[in-house]
């Protein structure tokens, strides 16, 4: 689940426009992993080799993996090994932006080396590791320095995208958190959680995103914005936020209620609060997610 995260350092570092992030996660799904790209990630090649090899391939009609032996850039054992080696997803994303000219390998090779070293990332495969890098990611750069109760947020967060990725999709990235004091909506469910630590948290998209979230959490092709789609958005919100409280209970013997999910529709969303605004881009459209945060008792 590391594609949203690459995603969101590139758009920080202004490589690449959330257009054509967009255009790349939606094509990422029917991508087939290239050797070289696998090379350049197991560290068996740099980038420089890489662009040596498919250059050579435009005099010879040999495969990638023969000419890197030719040219002594590979043994056929290391050519085996790729092909059975598993390439990260934010790995994925890269080979995506070199094959539509955004990127070039050796571009791609630095701005790795400088998100692994930014955010100590070094075996992306193990659970443990992942989560590590979901929680430094989001005190990092997602989260505002002044936002309160950071820490019970991380954990809200953290279970927020474990959800999408499970139920919806790996396809997404974030953008960073805005502050404000209130929020049109076009189709939104809020949900209250009240107790020590009362606060709503909301979902808030276009119809067509809905429809599309919709199916995807519920495993069906909805066609068209009906009650359906509006059920199949409270019940993934309702979820998510008994999922939470039963890990707040759990972690923090924090005992906190669940109100049931309200619609707005094409209003605006007050608490006398500030709302923090998370946009999440899918592939098939933006939702924001919304929070604000009403008391903490100490």
């Amino acid at each position: 689940m590391h594609t949203q995260f690459f995603g969101n350092f590139l758009l920080n570092k202004g490589v690449i426009t959330p257009e054509q992030l967009i255009d790349a996660l939606k094509v990422q799904a029917n991508t087939h992993k290239k050797l070289g790209t696998l090379a350049i990630h197991s560290g068996f090649m740099s980038a420089s080799e890489v662009e040596d090899v498919y250059i050579t391939q435009t005099h010879y009609d040999k495969l990638f993996g023969e000419l890197a032996v030719n040219l002594g850039y590979l043994t056929e054992g290391q050519v085996d090994n790729l092909l059975t080696t598993q390439l990260p997803d934010y790995m994925l994303l890269g080979q995506i932006l070199i094959d539509k000219g955004l990127l070039t390998h050796i571009e791609l090779e630095d701005l790795i080396t400088e998100y692994k070293s930014v955010y100590e990332i070094y075996d992306l495969e193990l659970i443990e590791e992942q989560q590590d890098m979901v929680n430094k990611l989001l005190e990092g750069f997602c989260l505002p320095e002044d936002l309160p109760h950071s820490e019970h947020i991380i954990s809200y967060l953290t279970l927020l995208f474990n959800n999408l990725v499970r139920f919806i999709g790996e396809d997404f990235t974030t953008l960073n958190i805005m502050n404000l004091t209130e929020v049109p909506t076009t189709f939104c469910i809020a949900q209250e959680i009240e107790g020590s630590f009362t606060f709503l948290s909301a979902l808030d998209m276009d119809h067509e995103t809905a429809i599309t979230f919709a199916s995807r959490y519920v495993n069906d092709d909805f066609v068209e914005f009906d009650e359906y789609v509006r059920a199949s958005i409270e019940d993934f919100l309702n979820l998510h936020n008994g999922l939470y409280t039963v890990n707040m209970s759990n972690d923090y013997s924090m005992e906190l209620q669940l109100q049931p999910p309200v619609p707005h529709e094409d209003s605006l969303l007050e608490t006398g609060h500030t709302f923090y605004l998370l946009p999440i881009m899918y592939s098939f459209g933006t939702l924001n997610f919304l929070l604000s945060i009403k008391k903490m008792e100490k």
